[in-house]
C-alpha cells in the first residue's frame, strides 16, 4: 500500500520531540551561517547568493539526469540576479532559473494553482522532455498508463518502487495541497512545513515530467516563506544531490509507509542543515576569491589572459589546469600560455603539480597572508 491509498490521506503526523533536536541544529547552524553574511557586506551576499543559486540550477537538473552546461547557468542566473557577466544564454536554461529563483525571490506571493501551472510551462518551453512531447501547463492524464516510478524497465523483472494517484484524482489532491501551503503551513515550522510539502507533492506526482524540479521549488518556497528570506544563500538541491542514494531511499520508505513521517522529516531536516554547511564553505570561497582580486589590483596588473583564466579556474570546483588548456582556451600559443603561467607561479598564485610536459597541471594556491 503506497502512502496516498492510506484511509486518512494526506493527514500527515510526526514525533515533536523527535524533531526538535534536529531542528535546534540546525536553526543554530542557519543562524550562524546568516551572521557571517550579515558581517560581509552587500558585494559578497550577492556574490554568495549568485554561486549558491548557480549550484542548485545545476544541481536540480543533475538529479534528474540532465546535465546543463555551467556557462549558460552562470550567465542566465546574474541575468537574472542582476549582475554583470558576459552573456551566454540558453532558452531552456533561462527556464530551469526562472523558476528556481522565482520560487525564493517570490516566496511571499500567493501558490496558485495558475503559477504552479505557469511553472510547469515554463521548465518545458518547447513542449518536449529531451525528444519526447508531454503535456505541459496541465496535469497529467495518463493516456499512457499509470504514472510509476520504475527501475530496471529493459530487465525481465522491472522493480516498481511508486505508483502515484490516478489522474482523475490529480486536480483536487493538488488544490488540497495548495490550500494547505497557503493556510496551515504558515503555523508549522518551515523546515517541517517544507519537508511536508515535497513529501507531499512528490507523491501526488501531479506532472508527466518535471515533478521532482517542481517539488524542490515547493519546498524552497515554503521555507523562504516562513523564514521571511528572498534570497537563496544554501541549496537543498544540491545537497539532495550529494545524498541522491539516501534521498530516494528515504523518499521511498515515506511513500510506501503509513503517515506519521518523522523518519522523513528526520531526514530532510538533517539533509538542510549539512546544506547549510556547504553554504558556509561557499562563502568562505566567495571571501578568498574577493581578497585575491584585491590584492591582485594593489600588484602588477594581470594581463587579459590571466585573468579571464583566473576567472574560470576560481568558477570551478577543481581549481585546476594545464598549460595546453590555457592555449586552448586564450587562443594563444603554447610558449605564451607557458609565460603567463610560469609568471603566475612566480608570485605564488600557481603551484606545480606533479607531472611533465604539456600533461603537468597547477593548482590554485594563493592564500592571504
Amino acid at each position: 500500500m503506497f502512502i496516498w491509498q492510506r484511509p486518512a490521506w494526506p493527514q500527515f503526523s510526526w514525533s515533536a520531540a523527535a524533531l526538535l533536536p534536529r531542528l535546534s541544529a540546525a536553526r543554530l547552524r542557519q543562524g550562524r551561517l546568516l551572521g557571517e553574511l550579515e558581517a560581509t557586506g552587500f558585494e559578497l551576499q550577492q556574490e554568495a547568493e549568485f554561486a549558491s543559486s548557480v549550484v542548485d540550477v545545476l544541481s536540480t537538473s543533475a538529479i534528474e539526469g540532465e546535465a546543463l552546461a555551467p556557462a549558460s547557468v552562470r550567465s542566465s542566473v546574474a541575468h537574472r540576479l542582476g549582475l554583470v557577466r558576459a552573456s551566454v544564454r540558453d532558452r531552456q536554461v533561462d527556464a530551469i532559473v526562472d523558476v528556481v529563483l522565482d520560487a525564493t525571490q517570490n516566496a511571499s506571493k500567493p501558490l496558485t494553482r495558475a503559477r504552479l501551472l505557469g511553472w510547469h510551462q515554463t521548465l518545458y518551453p518547447t513542449g518536449r522532455s529531451n525528444l519526447q512531447r508531454i503535456a505541459v501547463g496541465r496535469y497529467r492524464d495518463d493516456a499512457a498508463g499509470a504514472m510509476q516510478v520504475v527501475s530496471g524497465v529493459l530487465s525481465h523483472r522491472p522493480v516498481v518502487h511508486f505508483e502515484a494517484p490516478p489522474a482523475p484524482r490529480v486536480a483536487g489532491e493538488v488544490k488540497a495541497l495548495l490550500e494547505w501551503v497557503g493556510g496551515p503551513a504558515r503555523k508549522l515550522d518551515g523546515l517541517v512545513a517544507s519537508g511536508l510539502a515535497h513529501l507531499w507533492f512528490i507523491t501526488i506526482h501531479p506532472f508527466d515530467d518535471g515533478n521532482g524540479r517542481l517539488a524542490r521549488a515547493l519546498a524552497d518556497l515554503v521555507l523562504a516563506r516562513a523564514d521571511g528570506l528572498t534570497h537563496r544563500f544554501w541549496s537543498m538541491s544540491a545537497q539532495i544531490e550529494r545524498e541522491r542514494a539516501d534521498y530516494y531511499r528515504e523518499l521511498e520508505r515515506a511513500q510506501r509507509g503509513g503517515l506519521e513521517v518523522t523518519t522523513w522529516l528526520e531526514w530532510f531536516i538533517g539533509c538542510f542543515e549539512r546544506s547549510v554547511g556547504l553554504a558556509s564553505s561557499t562563502l568562505s570561497r566567495v571571501r578568498m576569491k574577493s581578497a585575491f582580486w584585491r590584492a591582485m589590483a594593489s600588484s602588477q596588473p594581470l594581463s587579459e589572459r590571466q585573468q579571464k583564466m583566473l576567472r574560470q579556474l576560481l568558477e570551478q570546483d577543481e581549481l585546476t589546469l594545464t598549460v595546453k588548456q590555457w592555449a586552448a582556451v586564450c587562443r594563444c600559443s603554447v610558449d605564451t600560455a607557458q609565460r603567463d603561467v610560469a609568471d603566475l607561479v612566480a608570485r605564488g598564485v600557481l603551484t606545480r603539480n606533479e607531472g611533465g610536459s604539456l600533461k603537468t597541471s597547477y593548482r590554485f594556491s594563493w592564500s592571504p597572508e
